[in-house]
């Protein structure tokens, strides 16, 4: 395993999840994010365990930290940390995910056909698949998970929302890219493509210009994350990722989605 890729990520995925937040506690392990503004939204106000921690001690500190919220949501980098937490998270009544980390070890591509836009040109198509897969929430919850979008600029130095558009100019694919080129890290999150528009290219358009970029950035290290269970992962592959580690996730109360 390329260890000092690894590291770089982790590092690079706390400081992003720091700089987003509107305040943070320090907590044994890691740290605490809030963000009242988006108080539905449990990537925005959850625990990130970025170090060694007493695994048994975890639940107990969450419960401090995530007393006053109607869901827990703790996040771990590292995967022997997250694998340690997880018997105490479960029996405590959490729910656990596998996210791989793959790291972009193909060629890059010469560019794609994706643009760069601002959050107005997506919050049509966000707001319909966050309804398809959140069916029951009222409108301030689908409000809060598409309009928080808009924070993650603050979580580094270079982020764009990128869309492929479909001939008649309807966005049908999106990614957000975050680009740290002082430590040459790039993180592609978030690729969407909208039910009525699969298979048809435009998924490949923006990833292919996030590599692109990244890459125009002097960013060697290109990477995203992916549910372990889940199809994409094999996607990813085809398109020269690999997996080089795995952080945890464990939630539990109000239900949704916690990785938009």
């Amino acid at each position: 395993m390329p260890n000092s890729e690894l590291q770089r990520i982790n590092s690079f995925l706390s400081a992003f999840a720091r700089r987003q937040a509107a305040r943070i506690v320090d907590l044994p392990g890691g740290f605490a994010v809030f963000d009242d503004a988006f108080a539905h939204s449990h990537a925005n106000n959850q625990i990130i365990i970025d170090s060694i921690v007493d695994s048994e001690a975890v639940p107990a500190i969450a419960e401090e930290a995530l007393g006053h919220l109607p869901h827990r949501l703790v996040s771990v980098l590292d995967d022997e940390v997250g694998t340690a937490c997880a018997e105490p998270l479960i029996r405590a009544g959490y729910s656990h995910s596998t996210y791989l980390v793959m790291l972009h070890a193909g060629p890059v591509p010469a560019g794609g056909a994706a643009e760069e836009m601002d959050l107005d040109a997506i919050r049509i198509p966000l707001t319909r698949r966050w309804r398809g897969l959140l069916p029951g929430v009222d409108d301030e919850v689908l409000r809060h998970l598409v309009d928080r979008r808009e924070v993650r600029r603050r979580g580094a130095d270079i982020v764009h929302f990128l869309g492929a558009r479909t001939e008649e100019g309807e966005v049908a694919s999106w990614a957000d890219l975050y680009l740290d080129p002082a430590t040459g890290t790039a993180q592609i999150e978030d690729l969407i493509t909208s039910q009525a528009h699969l298979r048809r290219g435009y998924a490949d358009a923006v990833l292919t210009t996030a590599l692109r970029l990244a890459a125009d950035k002097d960013c060697g290290t290109r990477f995203l994350t992916a549910d372990a269970t889940d199809w994409p992962r094999h996607w990813y592959e085809r398109r020269g990722f690999c997996v080089i580690g795995r952080s945890h996730c464990f939630e539990r109360g109000a239900a949704g989605p916690h990785r938009s």
